[in-house]
């Protein structure tokens, strides 16, 4: 009975047939991208991105999308779970880190599973595995400046590495973890494609922009940076190659970049006005083309909700580009990556569904936990009360329902453990004296007209409607306010649950 409600549910609101024939769902998910790094979300940019720009006007754009924090595993947790990162953790995972995840934890990929989808994870993982499980020699490392790191003779590489992508429900994985941490090597599934032999080596080079960040530890011999992005592109259109109509398909595909090292292919270089960093997005962008061209190359289009978004705001280079190229990635918000202003974690977020979601721009506040929900509501999957804690259902708004109030009650923000923000409609307090920890100059914040650092400010409050940029503290002038949102922030962490069950 319940099953012929959905359906005749579903129907009504123009997607009947879904428990029958489920829509492929692919994410694509950017690595350290700025809202103001594609064009059509800002007229100033330096960067042309003509395939997200076409994405966006084709699909339902949420100019007020947020990741869950300004870093990257916190932010791919709460994608992955639709709970708030800060009920598990802050920090990111290190090399040779654990899995973040809890043995049988729901996940976006687990749930899609359970209702008969294939699963893949193609990219950056960033989120653990089980390193010990096939470690041999603790004691084996190499000396690395003022730090050892693991040496490849610490790891017996021929066995299977648990705890990872396949431990939360994809079927497939593949990828190099991370493009800036070790082991650098291919990893398919939950094994390397090829041993690890030597320590990785970039003495005498240099990326175009900013540093390789590369954490010390073993590699295969030639390792190459620069492989990285158009393997993980081949990977994913051969992948969608395989796939066939009647087989719903989930696929996270998370992109390395523009995430440090910047490192744009050769035929991608100079087509920005942004330098290296503008024509690594301009690569992202003819990525993100590639696979709607695949998807309609394969009939899959018409069926595909395809949803791109990044995990953080822009790294610290940003200042030294919009000074160098005039450039802003954030765009007109304050603050960039592991800050708790808006430039943190305010990030592009498309939503394309064709025949489904009408091509529009919404003000709606969605975080990137609501897709957990959604995507629930979407294909008929149940939750339980102790899953998807901080996800609400979106799909009213993706089927441009205009409602009278706004979906989400409130959203936390925060990266680390002493920094929180709240957003309840247009008001928006940080606790803290600060939203900044990526550093800034105060001559750039008193350039931009930002308010100065206040290192006794017994907090912030900023009226978002009015004051988009972060611009103008409120805090002394609106002491009710203050005391509403702070007793709400307080309510949300201490509670174990923020979003309503999902009916």
């Amino acid at each position: 009975m319940m099953k012929k409600l959905l359906l005749l549910m579903l129907s009504f609101l123009g997607l009947g047939g879904l428990a029958a024939e489920k829509p492929n769902i692919i994410i694509i998910y950017a690595d350290d991208m700025g809202h103001g790094d594609i064009s059509v979300m800002n007229p100033d940019s330096k960067i042309p991105t003509p395939h997200l720009d076409k994405l966006a006007t084709t699909a339902l754009r949420f100019d007020d999308g947020h990741s869950s924090s300004g870093i990257c595993t916190p932010s791919r947790y709460a994608l992955l779970t639709g709970n708030y990162h800060w009920r598990r953790m802050h920090g990111i995972v290190n090399s040779f880190g654990a899995s973040v995840f809890e043995k049988n934890e729901m996940t976006l990929p687990r749930m899609l599973k359970q209702q008969g989808y294939k699963t893949a994870c193609i990219g950056k993982w960033h989120l653990g595995f089980d390193w010990k499980a096939i470690m041999i020699d603790p004691k084996a490392k190499v000396k690395s400046g003022k730090k050892s790191a693991y040496s490849p003779k610490a790891f017996d590489w021929s066995k299977p590495i648990p705890g990872g992508p396949l431990s939360i429900g994809f079927d497939y994985y593949f990828g190099d973890g991370v493009i800036n941490f070790p082991p650098y090597c291919w990893i398919e599934n939950d094994r390397v494609t090829e041993t690890p032999t030597v320590m990785l080596d970039l003495k005498g080079t240099k990326p175009p922009e900013g540093g390789w960040e590369c954490r010390p530890g073993p590699a295969v011999k030639d390792w190459d940076h620069y492989a990285v992005l158009p393997t993980l592109t081949d990977k994913t259109l051969d992948y969608l190659d395989q796939q066939k109509k009647d087989e719903a398909f989930f696929l996270y595909f998370a992109l390395p970049g523009p995430h440090a090292p910047i490192i744009p292919n050769k035929e991608f270089i100079g087509k920005s006005q942004a330098g290296p960093y503008g024509d690594f997005v301009y690569q992202i962008d003819w990525i993100t083309g590639q696979v709607v061209n695949k998807l309609k190359e394969k009939g899959l289009y018409e069926n595909t909700l395809l949803i791109f978004t990044a995990d953080n705001g822009p790294e610290h280079y940003a200042y030294t580009r919009a000074t160098k190229f005039k450039h802003y990635s954030p765009g007109k918000l304050r603050g960039l990556k592991r800050d708790v202003y808006e430039g943190g974690h305010r990030v592009p977020f498309f939503i394309s569904w064709p025949n489904k979601i009408k091509a529009a721009t919404t003000n709606e506040t969605i975080s990137q936990v609501d897709l957990m929900a959604t995507i629930a509501k979407i294909t008929g999957a149940s939750l339980k009360e102790n899953e998807a804690v901080d996800s609400y259902n979106m799909l009213n708004i993706l089927m441009g329902e205009k409602a009278q109030n706004a979906v989400r009650e409130a959203t936390v923000q925060n990266t680390f453990e002493n920094q929180f923000a709240i957003r309840r409609g247009d008001w928006l307090f940080i606790d803290a004296n600060t939203g900044h920890r990526s550093r800034v100059s105060a001559d750039y914040l008193a350039k931009h007209g930002f308010h100065p650092i206040n290192k006794k400010a017994p907090g912030l409050l900023y009226n978002l409607k009015d004051d988009l940029a972060q611009k103008n503290n409120l805090y002394d002038q609106n002491p009710e306010i203050v005391k509403e949102l702070k007793a709400l922030l307080t309510k949300y962490r201490e509670s174990k649950r923020s979003a309503p069950l999902l009916d």
